[in-house]
């Protein structure tokens, strides 16, 4: 299931966070994310605030958490995108997480179809993620879902530095 985070979500989205960290510090994952820098415990805090974080919940635990807006980080702008649409005909998923103990379950597959049916109830046509170019994992994800990846920028990002964020997107039928 599918639902709008809550406070009460904060600390289980954080223990995700640290979970994926303590990964990629074994070296069994690369996300590009730093400990202590980015994802924060803030990250949901902010997403729970705005009201747009969003949790896969499964037999009543936390399993996955993304964030869906329209916010577009500046770095887009230095993009060629393929489909140029208006701000608000965008939606832009950010901080897509899912617990390792729960990846491979199809819970990435549920927020990325809970997300295109957010952006045809929006009545967006566009859809925009990044991912930083080390996330093979992430990047092959994406594009077996038909995002196409439109640009890479080199650029500080989130408070990491000399990230190469891959910026990717999709039409979304109506």
């Amino acid at each position: 299931m599918i639902r709008k985070a809550t406070s009460r979500d904060i600390p289980k989205i954080a223990a995700i966070f640290d979970q994926l960290l303590t990964e990629e510090e074994l070296g069994h994952s690369t996300t590009g994310w730093l400990r202590g820098i980015y994802p924060t415990e803030d990250v949901a805090v902010a997403g729970v605030q705005a009201g747009d974080m969003f949790v896969v919940e499964e037999d009543g635990e936390v399993v996955a958490a993304a964030r869906i807006n329209q916010e577009q980080c500046e770095q887009y702008a230095l993009v060629t995108w393929e489909f140029e649409a208006a701000e608000d005909q965008v939606l832009v998923l950010h901080t897509l997480v899912v617990s390792p103990h729960a990846q491979g379950k199809g819970c990435a597959r549920q927020v990325l179809e809970f997300y295109e049916q957010t952006a045809r109830d929006m009545h967006c046509t566009v859809l925009r993620i990044d991912t930083n170019f080390r996330n093979a994992r992430a990047r092959a994800m994406y594009q077996k879902h038909g995002y196409r990846e439109s640009g890479v920028v080199d650029c500080d990002f989130n408070g990491i530095p000399d990230v190469q964020m891959v910026c990717l997107e999709k039409k979304i039928v109506q």
